[in-house]
């Protein structure tokens, strides 16, 4: 069996080192920073503890096959997995409120009606039943399978079902998000919350494809999970123990400046210290600006091959150590609206971005004692979408950072009464932390593959044009988001393992 080299030791990265252990292969895992997880990361302090990456995990099931393809023992037994319910709470802009279940349509409808009218509840539905469509029509294609090498076709069909319209008497298509709210849902809180999904992966509703529906069915189909015991982070942990169990090694603070070929196939990778480590196959789990001065400068994809996603939104994150115990009852996450929708996405994606714009904030609020010092404190997560770094962070971009983290926490006090009141201390995270976690230059986050608009939101395939190098996580196929990079895994190591007839997982 060949000895296979990963760049990186991000969740999609040692999601495809084990699985490629398992095959037989002798497995090294090079990483720069002294910690596994990329953006699973955690912040301690004085007995608190946070994630600083993802919260919540939906669709589980990717992680479990993971635990079940490389041994006996099931992700539940290695981490307490639980799921949140209710799914969420939603404040918006006019003051309305509703909680809605999880992983429940049933109960959903019944919220949404009884909260904001009747009638909005089966508008939901309905659309949930579009949604439903559109994932049935890109699952394998987006998420299960190698990318399609007639990738265009993918690019040009918007997957997401045209409605008929009663009074024009034929069907009509939404192009986008934004559209979905306006025509079908026709009323501005059921579009903030559709927007909200969008929106907490860094897209612009107003651009981002009719198919992206697929994001709230996701979590309406196959709930909202915690990781309780430490929140994601432990999650990530297990992934790495069951690397080890599977003798992949591990080296830490180990950063890799290059990539070796010959005759147009890889044969190893070298260190900082000039080390050539020889390898049959190569792993890269790192952004494409980095695989490419890995390459000397040489792009992996050919002209006719989708090209690499660079830049996007990225994260603010305020995490607040509170006095006084999480009342019981308490939602796990609440998301409070912006009050101006349009003033809000303009300060995103608009050409000169800026920050008089409050932000949509979710508030996440675990229970979970492996998170404070004691039952009367609490550990509370602040997030919001923001435009990634451009040309570094100076001082000007840390102090506009941290009026903005002063609006996050006003925004939270609808979620969090007499929060101030409560507060012992806070910590900014901004895209220059996202940037050092994850080794992308802006701190931008991927988002997951869409079909159509032109292929603008497809990533590209895992194999590259060089032979025996093939790319994971979420700047390659099927793109970011935790059950994506589990995936990217997945796909990955059956190509090695299978060659290029490998189809996807059955």
């Amino acid at each position: 069996m060949a000895r296979i080299a990963v760049i990186g030791a991000g969740m999609g990265a040692m999601a495809a080192a084990a699985r490629l252990a398992v095959a037989g292969h002798r497995v090294v895992v090079y990483e720069r920073t002294p910690a596994y997880g990329g953006a699973l990361g955690r912040f301690e302090r004085d007995g608190f503890a946070f994630d600083t990456g993802p919260g919540l995990l939906p669709l589980p099931a990717v992680w479990r096959d993971l635990f079940v393809k490389t041994g006996r023992e099931p992700l539940e037994s290695c981490v307490e997995l639980v799921q949140v319910d209710p799914s969420s709470r939603h404040v918006f802009a006019d003051g309305t409120e509703v909680s809605l279940p999880n992983a429940s349509r049933a109960g959903v409808v019944a919220a949404l009606d009884a909260a904001l009218g009747a009638g909005a509840g089966q508008r939901w539905g309905d659309f949930l039943v579009r949604a439903r469509e559109t994932w049935d029509r890109t699952r394998r294609p987006l998420l299960e399978e190698p990318l399609w090498p007639n990738w265009r076709v993918l690019a040009e069909r918007e997957p997401y079902p045209a409605v008929p319209h009663k009074r024009l008497l034929r069907t009509r298509r939404a192009g986008t998000l934004a559209e979905i709210g306006a025509r079908e849902l026709r009323d501005p809180r059921l579009a903030a919350l559709l927007e909200s999904h969008a929106l907490a992966y860094g897209l612009d509703p107003r651009a981002a494809p009719a198919n992206a529906a697929v994001l709230p069915y996701m979590e309406y189909a196959f709930g909202t999970w915690y990781v309780r015991g430490g929140g994601l982070r432990e999650l990530a942990r297990a992934v790495y123990e069951r690397c080890l169990a599977r003798r992949v090694e591990f080296r830490f603070g180990t950063e890799v400046t290059g990539i070796v070929e010959k005759d147009g196939r890889v044969v190893g990778v070298e260190s900082a210290e000039g080390a050539l480590e020889e390898a049959g196959f190569v792993v890269s789990g790192v952004a494409p600006d980095v695989l490419d001065r890995l390459r000397g400068g040489s792009p992996a994809r050919g002209v006719d091959e989708v090209p690499a996603q660079r830049g996007g939104a990225s994260r603010l994150t305020v995490l607040l150590a509170l006095r006084g115990g999480r009342p019981e009852g308490t939602v796990h996450r609440t998301t409070v609206h912006a009050a101006d929708r349009e003033a809000e996405l303009d300060r995103l994606f608009g050409a000169a971005p800026g920050t008089s714009a409050r932000p949509t904030v979710t508030v996440l609020r675990p229970d979970d004692p492996a998170l404070v010092p004691d039952a009367d404190h609490e550990a509370v997560t602040l997030s919001a979408t923001v435009p990634a770094l451009s040309g570094g962070q100076d001082r000007a971009a840390t102090e506009v950072f941290g009026r903005l983290a002063e609006q996050l926490i006003d925004a939270a006090e609808r979620a969090v009464p007499g929060l101030r009141d409560r507060l012992l201390w806070h910590e900014v995270r901004t895209p220059a932390e996202v940037a050092a976690d994850t080794g992308v230059a802006d701190g931008a986050i991927p988002v997951p593959a869409f079909a159509g608009a032109a292929g603008r939101l497809l990533h590209p395939a895992n194999a590259t044009r060089t032979e025996g190098l093939f790319t994971v996580g979420g700047w390659s196929h099927p793109g970011g988001g935790l059950p994506h990079a589990g995936m990217s895994g997945a796909l990955v190591a059956g190509l090695v393992v299978e060659g290029p007839e490998f189809r996807g997982s059955q």
